[in-house]
């Protein structure tokens, strides 16, 4: 059971996308460049820690940043059970179960991150990481200071953000303190987020999102609000636009998860934070940061280990290969737009794996059978077996060789 979390504004750092450049998902930087008119490519390899500390560089960057190296794994053929993200990583989270596309995403996440930079320069505040208090004295250590903070993020025991004004932050640090905070330190952000001072963003980002079609993502997306996993489309502009002045329940969105079944956390994007914040919240589960190339061996490592079933690459091919299972990737590059094949939902799948009478199987795939086509150019799979899923979205733009249907052969 795995698990895709994707972080925040805060993670970005200088030359990020570097280790990236020679790889086949750098392509979606270009992508995002041309949708934005933004220098992606700029922010992740030159841009400093000055420049990313800008509400809407840092945002832009890190969500591309997440998005190049979701794509790198889903190359390898794994996918979640479920996603969830960290306050912009939420964005990311959906992109990633399909309820957003890439363009969708991007630009959405363009506009948030102007909105929000806009409310900060309006109504200036920062946020401050508390670590060794609980959540209650970090609540009453806010109250107490009697002003403009708030406690934004519960990030798991023992380490929650206040974000607010600097004057009431300072005060709230003192007081946190004496409740018994062992440290207090600055987050790189240029504002106040998840508190009402971000109040002013909301009428911007609402217009944006009510420019989206959301559509039922393929596995839950757990949101920063309630902690909840959301599947009605209808949901995501309301939960999107009320997580601008609502504190990220990070603590117990892990929590959900792997109370559900989730052993396996990988987080996909630039720094390690909800990585290490995993190992603190459930010591049971595994943590594991993706953040160059040279993670992704890791990545496959903890899913695969105690199992017969072990990938290897086929060089030359960009496919990757299982004992009993393969990909079938786009001989082409373009927009997808799928055969009319009656694959069952992922939920239905993993209803109960176990039991013969419950578990959906998917249908049966012949040599040739087209899966479906990218820009008018067939896709059509070298195997035959049961179609487990179909991995990329319809309207997304494949590259060539990308992943776009999982079998399990016979």
């Amino acid at each position: 059971m795995l698990a895709f979390t994707f972080p925040g504004q805060g993670s970005q750092r200088p030359g990020m996308g570097r280790s990236w450049i020679d790889h086949p998902s750098w392509e979606l930087v270009r992508e995002g460049s041309e949708l934005t008119g933004i220098d992606l490519t700029y922010l992740l390899i030159e841009a400093d820690a000055d420049e990313l500390k800008h509400t809407s560089n840092a945002q832009i960057a890190t969500f591309t940043s997440s998005l190049v190296i979701l794509d790198a794994v889903e190359r390898l053929g794994l996918s979640p059970t479920y996603c969830a993200g960290h306050s912009l990583g939420e964005y990311t989270a959906l992109v990633a179960a399909g309820a957003l596309s890439f363009e969708e995403g991007v630009r959405l996440v363009a506009e948030r991150g102007e909105a929000m930079r806009i409310a900060s320069e309006t109504t200036p505040g920062t946020m401050v990481a508390l670590v060794g208090l609980s959540d209650d004295d970090a609540e009453a250590a806010c109250q107490r200071a009697e002003g403009d903070v708030w406690v934004a993020n519960y990030n798991s025991p023992g380490q929650v953000i206040l974000a607010g004004t600097e004057e009431a932050l300072e005060r709230a640090i003192a007081i946190a303190k004496e409740l018994g905070a062992k440290k207090a330190m600055r987050i790189p952000v240029g504002g106040a987020f998840h508190t009402p001072l971000m109040q002013s963003a909301r009428p911007r980002l609402r217009k944006a999102l009510s420019e989206i079609t959301f559509r039922p993502p393929e596995v839950p997306v757990i949101a920063n609000v309630d902690a909840r996993p959301h599947q009605d489309p209808e949901s995501w502009p309301g939960l999107l636009s009320a997580q601008l002045c609502s504190p990220v329940r990070w603590s117990q969105t892990v929590q959900v998860m792997y109370e559900s079944g989730i052993k396996v956390f990988a987080e996909l994007g630039p720094g390690g934070v909800l990585t290490g914040l995993a190992r603190r919240i459930v010591p049971g589960g595994k943590g594991v940061s993706v953040a160059t190339p040279d993670d992704l061996e890791k990545l496959i490592a903890a899913t695969t280990e105690g199992s017969s079933s072990v990938p290897f690459h086929l060089a030359g091919h960009g496919e990757h290969l299982y004992i009993t299972e393969r990909l079938v990737i786009s001989p082409a590059a373009g927009l997808f737009e799928p055969a009319q094949l009656d694959v069952p939902h992922p939920l239905e799948r993993a209803r109960d794996p176990n039991s013969a009478d419950s578990f959906q199987r998917g249908p049966q795939v012949n040599v040739g059978d087209v899966i479906g086509w990218a820009s008018g150019v067939e896709i059509c799979s070298p195997f035959a077996g049961e179609l487990i899923g179909i991995l990329a979205i319809p309207g997304e733009r494949l590259t060539e060789g990308q992943p776009v249907a999982w079998l399990r052969v016979e």
